[in-house]
């Protein structure tokens, strides 16, 4: 048995090491579960300083990457947050309506929304194509999907006024059933990226589920 004065002396963790460890618990939270995490990390941190940053930093990069659905002031719809619709850190388009929700990411939820502005808008050209695929997407979500989202986005090419140019859509569809108490949650999340080749006249489809 190693004498007392073998033993490693107990170190105090810095202020930047406690935040890391703090980011790690939030971003690896299950799917729905990442606030039963925060509320444990606050009561074991006990230091809301160390805490308000982790979240800060940890709660946009988890809802983008679990793509969440917040619902929008007034009933005026749902914004899926996404990388592929962030304007800026709290700003996400949501195509369908024109609008672009303000997110506060930490409480989760959609605080207010404003239209958006002409030059985050597709043209009125690639718009018809986006409205397309959107209602076919639609109709595939509603019988395919309980509770499933989506969202279709320009992502290349978004201000082509007619024929001779190369644009891309992402179709993001979501789903998530929540039961804590039951110790059951699961999501689903597939990312499509449809590459609309002119010249050619070819689409490129590509996927990605989780």
């Amino acid at each position: 048995m190693a004498d007392e004065e073998d033993e490693l002396p107990e170190t105090e963790l810095s202020y930047d090491q406690k935040k890391e460890i703090a980011k790690w618990f939030l971003l690896n939270a299950p799917a729905g579960e990442i606030n039963y995490v925060a509320k444990d990390l606050k009561a074991v941190l006990r230091d809301e300083e160390v805490y308000n940053e982790a979240a800060m930093e940890a709660f946009p990069v988890y809802n983008k990457s679990h793509m969440i659905c917040l619902e929008m002031p007034n009933r005026a719809g749902d914004v899926i947050v996404s990388s592929y619709s962030e304007i800026t850190e709290n700003e996400y388009l949501d195509p369908r309506t024109a609008q672009v929700a303000i997110v506060d990411h930490v409480q989760q939820i959609c605080t207010k929304v404003r239209p958006a502005d002409d030059e985050e808008l597709a043209s009125s050209y690639i718009e018809e194509f986006r409205c397309a695929l959107d209602a076919e997407i639609q109709r595939y979500v509603s019988e395919s999907y309980p509770k499933g989202v989506f969202a279709v986005n320009c992502v290349k090419g978004k201000d082509a006024d007619g024929p001779g140019t190369d644009f891309e859509f992402v179709v993001i569809i979501t789903a998530r059933k929540l039961s804590p108490q039951n110790f059951c949650n699961g999501s689903w999340r597939s990312v499509w990226n449809i590459d609309f080749q002119d010249e050619s006249q070819v689409l490129d489809i590509k996927g990605k589920l989780q």
